[in-house]
């Protein structure tokens, strides 16, 4: 049976939470346990290392991973508690989970994560850039130098450290999975900076395919393209009334849930997605346009 799914309207009586968000803070909660997944061994043997995991998208995607047999480190900034509980899903399907906290702002902080996932498990075959930061604001004139630095040092200076962390480790088969926003496309308003980094991502994912396809003995990198996503940045990031409202604006009436996403990056981690580098995956419940 198809599980329920929020609408837009069930979010009218939303409030916002403190940033950073906390899931457990949150009124409705992202269905990220992935209880209707069939998992297929598809990424056994394997290791993964997930940056920005201690909730949201990077939390339903380290449950994916371990159901399909990889084992999982998960890089987190700020929510021990968040990150601690994500452990606890992943080891309670059986998984293997290795909690780092760290800054992907800061290169050594990459380094470091790369450097105990090896010294944990081994060895490393994915790597998923998915930390990321925004905050809503409505007037570019109001856009703060120290936001603009700090969404930029997360969402992309960020993703270029972890790649240049993890590639000495990754060979032929391995692969970089990068998420990007479908209003890395479209635009926001209200999200000047953050768009403008996801729309880099793109055009990060799809220069170093090229730069990776041979150089690199087959690497492959792709990007997962999310829509609205009920994640704890929403209410913690986005002005009230469009959280209230949250996924209006998409074709199928409703947001995405954390669960939704993370087989499209299960995918994109295995060998079933051995032909396909520099794709812009979209997920995104057919959010078409830049209306907000």
């Amino acid at each position: 049976m198809t599980k329920v799914r929020p609408t837009s309207d069930d979010f009218k009586n939303e409030q916002k939470i403190p940033y950073p968000g906390k899931q457990r803070a949150m009124g409705i909660q992202p269905q990220s346990d992935l209880s209707d997944y069939k998992a297929a061994g598809k990424l056994e043997g394997k290791v993964a290392l997930i940056t920005g995991a201690d909730s949201g998208i990077g939390r339903a995607v380290a449950i994916a991973f371990a159901l399909e047999g990889a084992k999982v480190a998960i890089l987190f900034n700020a929510n021990v508690e968040d990150a601690e509980e994500t452990q606890r899903m992943v080891e309670k399907r059986g998984g293997e989970c290795l909690l780092i906290q760290g800054d992907v702002r800061r290169k050594h902080s990459c380094d470091d994560a790369v450097k105990a996932t090896l010294e944990h498990f081994g060895k490393l075959n994915v790597l998923v850039n998915n930390a990321a930061y925004q905050m809503a604001v409505s007037d570019i004139l109001q856009l703060e130098e120290e936001q603009i630095r700090r969404t930029f040092d997360t969402n992309i200076l960020g993703y270029i450290f972890m790649i240049q962390a993890a590639l000495p480790h990754l060979h032929s088969g391995d692969a970089i999975i990068n998420t990007g926003s479908i209003v890395g496309e479209t635009g926001n308003e209200m999200l000047i900076d953050y768009t403008a980094t996801k729309g880099a991502i793109h055009a990060l994912t799809k220069s170093l395919a090229l730069q990776f396809g041979k150089a690199q003995n087959g690497i492959r990198v792709n990007a997962v393209l999310p829509g609205p996503v009920w994640t704890p940045n929403i209410p913690a990031t986005m002005p009230l009334e469009e959280v209230q409202k949250f996924g209006h604006e998409v074709a199928l009436g409703r947001p995405g849930q954390p669960e939704e996403l993370a087989p499209a990056y299960v995918f994109l981690a295995s060998d079933d997605s051995s032909f396909v580098t520099g794709s812009l995956l979209h997920v995104t419940g057919g959010k078409l346009s830049s209306d907000s």
